[in-house]
């Protein structure tokens, strides 16, 4: 099976990343058909939900890193650097999985989450045990499998050895770094905490980190970069992934179930410990000591929609949002200043500017 070649001087098309991820997933499909009935129905599983949709957008930062440093998209490289870009969408596959398990989310790009599928199928084929049990191991052995499987594209992506050299330090440290932004989010959640660098720690880590700032140094270090670029690079994929994030939090309470594809307000009562919250309760407590109390009471525990819509209210009025919508805009801008003053090439700046605004300023 041939990968569709990227046009030269042309952003990543998600098409491309498919290909690329479907060139891969059929031939582990083909593997786990001669070991079990059971191993294969899961492997159809995971390709299932990695083909089902998302933006690509860790592909397309890597693939603009390598391309802002010089890269050619006609060139000899231009296929292995694709597999190595769309090994970054295997990987956020397996946050995604264990992401859902760990904050008992539901849905997932508007269909069940991993675990909640498995555990179905373990219902509907009466099988003993605890459904839900299963449904999380399952889950989890599969996000296991999707983090294998992204180190496995990188190794057998057919990057120069020079170039697999430079990447391999970035891509433990991307590893690395995501662990720990979910061992600190799964420690503030538990730990109530309401301070607002904590959460910002969190989503430098948990989601700057592999979002933007590691796939453009990855594109970066397979392009052999300077240090100046990558660490222009870098400044941009901070401000820009905790941007990101910041907007995600905002949607996370108060996006259209329709276009995030998850329930309006699972934050809220998932007692996700945001931004977002942390500025609420913190505004809150100066300016109306009873409505830090009602979110205090309510943060974390299951709420009816007229609650869910108080507390949206609360959260608002005290200034929350306009403390979050402000950091964005600051973060935007900074970070857009870094690019543009970078030597990276020009199409990569533009391209690389219009992905900051599209990625902070999304509604889904």
């Amino acid at each position: 099976m041939s990968i569709t070649q990227p046009r030269l001087g042309a952003a990543l098309h998600t098409d491309d990343v498919d290909a690329a991820l479907r060139q891969f997933l059929a031939a582990r499909r083909a593997e786990a058909e001669t070991i079990s009935a059971a191993y294969a129905s899961a492997v159809a599983e995971l390709e299932s939900y990695v083909l089902r949709g998302g933006k690509r957008v860790r592909p397309t930062f890597a693939w603009l890193g390598w391309l802002g440093a010089g890269g050619d998209a006609d060139g000899p490289e231009a296929e292995a650097v694709l597999r190595t870009c769309a090994a970054l969408e295997m990987f956020h596959v397996y946050g995604l999985i264990h992401d859902d398990v760990i904050d008992a989310s539901l849905t997932r790009r508007g269909a069940p989450a991993a675990h909640v599928l498995f555990a179905e199928q373990h219902r509907e084929r009466c099988w003993s045990g605890n459904a839900e049990q299963f449904g999380m191991g399952a889950a989890i052995l599969i996000g296991d499998l999707a983090q294998c499987w992204a180190d496995d594209m990188i190794r057998t992506s057919g990057l120069p050895a020079r170039a697999q050299q430079r990447v391999a330090p970035v891509w433990a440290t991307l590893r690395t770094e995501v662990l720990c932004g979910q061992l600190l989010d799964l420690s503030a959640e538990a730990a109530g905490t309401e301070d607002i660098d904590t959460p910002l720690l969190i989503n430098q880590y948990k989601t700057a980190s592999y979002t933007v700032e590691r796939p453009l140094h990855i594109g970066a270090a397979i392009a052999g970069a300077d240090a100046r670029l990558t660490a222009a690079y870098r400044a941009f994929g901070v401000d820009i992934g905790i941007a990101f994030q910041l907007r995600d939090d905002l949607l996370g309470v108060f996006g259209a179930p329709e276009e995030t594809g998850k329930p309006s307000g699972d934050d809220l009562i998932q007692g996700k410990r945001t931004v977002l919250v942390g500025a609420a309760l913190q505004y809150a407590d100066r300016q109306d000591p009873d409505a830090a109390k009602f979110l205090r009471a309510r943060i974390g525990r299951p709420v009816c929609e007229e609650e869910l819509g108080t507390m949206r209210t609360v959260i608002t009025e005290v200034g929350a949002v306009d403390h979050v919508e402000r950091d964005i805009t600051a973060r935007t801008d900074r970070a857009i200043a870094a690019l543009r003053a970078s030597g990276a090439t020009d199409y990569a700046k533009d391209q690389l500017t219009a992905m900051a605004i599209s990625a902070t300023q999304r509604t889904s």
